[in-house]
């Protein structure tokens, strides 16, 4: 994918923040799109289709946390990228941004070299993992790779980005122990931090909305999924 033909969408409240933003993914030949409350976000978004949308929490209107839940709604953005650009670096609102679907999360103030070097990272992911079988079915479950969508007892279940790519690697082999660095390593790549509450959040939403019979913790190593 060359950067010509990548969508960027920057959503944040603070002219000079859009403005660094856009100069320095511009330069890397970007096509950017400005919005600076999440309900422009939206309107924005659901027009042009951007593979990467980097949002602020903290904005008026509506916030980052909302925008996101909204965005991972939307059918036609299934495969887009959504990372989190803010100074507010609690735990407390890394969750929540990785509960609504998040992808990343990027504190400011950041150097333009290290922004477009987590934003290249974040595009190299967006074909995601692909296991060889484009459909898994396991007992009343049925996980389609090629159009991204989980079926319960035929029942379809909506799930966020990385959500899925979890789920559907740990269906790939059932049975199969999967460290916490292998699930790392494939569901986000090197080239992405994340800690192992990431993990953890992603896999309490795909129990939430699985139950907790399928998904088993082997405390100290992983997880794997059951028959």
């Amino acid at each position: 994918m060359s950067n010509e033909t990548v969508k960027i969408l920057l959503v944040d409240d603070e002219p000079d923040i859009l403005e660094f933003m856009e100069y320095n993914l511009r330069k890397e030949g970007y096509e950017v799109f400005l919005a600076r409350n999440g309900k422009e976000a939206l309107e924005i978004a659901r027009k042009e289709r951007p593979q990467l949308v980097i949002l602020d929490i903290m904005m008026p209107v509506m916030d980052g946390i909302e925008a996101c839940r909204h965005l991972r709604e939307m059918p036609e953005l299934q495969h887009t990228m959504i990372t989190f650009l803010t100074a507010r670096n609690e735990e407390y609102s890394q969750i929540a941004g990785f509960d609504v679907g998040a992808d990343d999360y990027i504190s400011k103030p950041v150097k333009p070299r290290i922004l477009v070097s987590r934003i290249k990272a974040l595009l190299r992911r967006v074909n995601g993992v692909q296991p060889q079988a484009p459909v898994i079915q396991i007992g009343n479950l049925r996980i389609d790779r090629e159009k991204y969508l989980v079926y319960k007892d035929e029942i379809p279940i909506s799930f966020p980005r990385k959500e899925f790519e979890l789920l559907s690697l740990l269906t790939s082999k059932p049975g199969k122990v999967f460290t916490r660095e292998d699930i790392l390593s494939r569901v986000w790549g090197n080239d992405i931090i994340v800690g192992d509450r990431t993990i953890d959040v992603h896999i309490r939403k795909i129990r939430e909305k699985l139950g907790d019979e399928s998904i088993k913790t082997i405390k100290g190593i992983g997880y794997k999924f059951d028959i």
